[in-house]
């Protein structure tokens, strides 16, 4: 028999209402079709709120941007009128743009739901089957993850992740990280994210210890210095460290990929003297070939613990038996939201079901497709630019030699004429893209790409 749940979802009412809440999405949405300039009669109304938004907030935003509520794919609306192309989708959480129909249907399943956050106390089936999928997905290829814990954000599954961790290898206290990282910017996370402005006026609260990262143009002398240094401090602090802390692809570096090599050769490191790999995959998380980049990098047998999030819209931590944590270590009033929790199993499902994945995926084609065009500039513009870089939806250039003020200055003139993109790194800085995978088309680059030349004509 049937729960009364399932007859709701099931009243054909329900799926009528759907049907035209598609239609007067997609009237409105699909005049969005290409970039356009503030309209005049709403400049006024447009800077008094974001100066009282501002203010409230305790500083100005980034950029000028506050969205109006209405997109159409790549391209979103902003409260002023002005209608530009997402290339940075929120920092990665945007995977299928703006007003998709599919995802907006889950969200309307979560909004039928009894209620709004869910949490370790009181979860609905929604979380159950999430949890499944994702575990399901992770183990495939031998990996031990066969436990998940939800959290509300990317942070909370890194600091659950910490104390499995420090649980684990206790008494030791410290943790390694690899030079440029970034992990979160909580009172631990800070510590280890390698940005000294992050931890400005905070107290300790966690011991970090940095090792290289990948150099790609040093491949055997890269793994061997960073093995050195690793063992060095190994040699100074024998048995101190709880965990490793990996990005297989640092994305706040400025999109620079690792080697699988590289990895294993640290990782058997760790192995020998007892220290949990702990990779975090908050921003990589289906951005590559693969739907974890750990697959890719065909780690599945090395990781201990994995931290995913943004693109799954629910954030989580996975785990193997032997760091499975004691009653009372973690727990979360909220764990996330009826309708993240819905659109993360949306989301997912597609990229499984939906060929986003493999060597032929869409992940894969729109990289290869963004970076040829990227590669065309570089060519004529070689003292501008350089590279592309990064792996599947991950992008970034380097600009003016990875000058940091000329490359904020790039953002600010690239969002004025239509594009939004954002800046990472420092010496070299760089300028990169997170693309909405599940809303481009090959047009979408091009337009893109003829409005970063028309920037880097102007920023003379």
């Amino acid at each position: 028999m049937a729960t009364k749940s399932t007859e709701l979802y099931r009243d054909p009412r329900i799926e009528k209402a759907k049907q035209l809440l598609k239609e007067a999405m997609l009237d409105h949405s699909s005049k969005l079709t290409e970039v356009k300039p503030a309209n005049p009669e709403l400049k006024d109304e447009y800077q008094q709120l974001l100066k009282s938004f501002g203010e409230n907030r305790g500083g100005a935003l980034f950029y000028n941007y506050l969205g109006s509520g209405i997109g159409n794919g790549p391209l979103v609306e902003l409260a002023d009128g002005s209608v530009k192309y997402d290339f940075i989708t929120g920092i990665g959480v945007h995977y299928f743009g703006h007003n998709h129909t599919g995802l907006m249907s889950a969200l309307v399943d979560s909004a039928l739901a009894n209620t709004t956050m869910h949490g370790h106390l009181q979860q609905n089936v929604d979380s159950a089957k999430l949890v499944d999928l994702i575990v399901s997905q992770a183990v495939k290829n031998g990996a031990k993850l066969k436990h998940c814990l939800l959290a509300s954000s990317g942070a909370m599954a890194c600091e659950n992740a910490l104390k499995m961790a420090f649980q684990k290898r206790y008494p030791a206290h410290r943790v390694l990280a690899f030079e440029r990282c970034f992990m979160g910017r909580t009172l631990a996370l800070a510590q280890i994210t390698d940005k000294a402005a992050y931890r400005e006026g905070l107290p300790q609260t966690l011991a970090v210890d940095y090792i290289p990262f990948y150099n790609p143009e040093d491949h055997a002398g890269s793994i061997k210095n960073t093995v050195a240094v690793l063992k060095s401090h190994i040699k100074h602090r024998p048995k101190e460290y709880a965990a490793m802390c990996m990005e297989l692809i640092q994305g706040e570096a400025g999109s620079f990929p690792g080697h699988t090599e590289f990895f294993k050769a640290i990782i058997d490191v760790c192995k020998e003297n007892n220290i949990t790999v702990m990779v975090d995959e908050v921003q990589t998380f289906m951005r590559t070939e693969e739907l974890y980049a750990f697959q890719y990098f065909k780690l599945d047998k090395e990781v201990d613990i994995v931290t995913i999030g943004k693109n799954s819209q629910v954030c989580a931590t996975l785990f193997g038996e032997d760091h499975k944590p004691r009653p009372g270590l973690i727990s979360q009033t909220f764990t996330s939201s009826t309708a993240a929790i819905s659109a993360g199993y949306y989301i997912i499902n597609e990229v499984l079901e939906k060929e986003y994945l493999g060597k032929n995926g869409k992940i894969n084609h729109f990289h290869q497709y963004f970076k040829a065009k990227l590669e065309q500039l570089t060519k004529k513009y070689p003292d501008k630019i350089k590279g592309p870089y990064g792996i599947g939806a991950m992008v970034g250039m380097t600009l003016f030699n990875g000058d940091a003020d000329k490359s904020k200055a790039f953002t600010m003139k690239l969002f004025d004429n239509g594009v939004m993109s954002f800046i990472a790194g420092s010496a070299p800085t760089r300028v990169r893209f997170l693309m909405p995978i599940g809303a481009i088309k090959e047009k979408h680059i091009d337009d893109v790409c003829v409005i970063l030349e028309k920037t880097l004509n102007e920023m003379n």
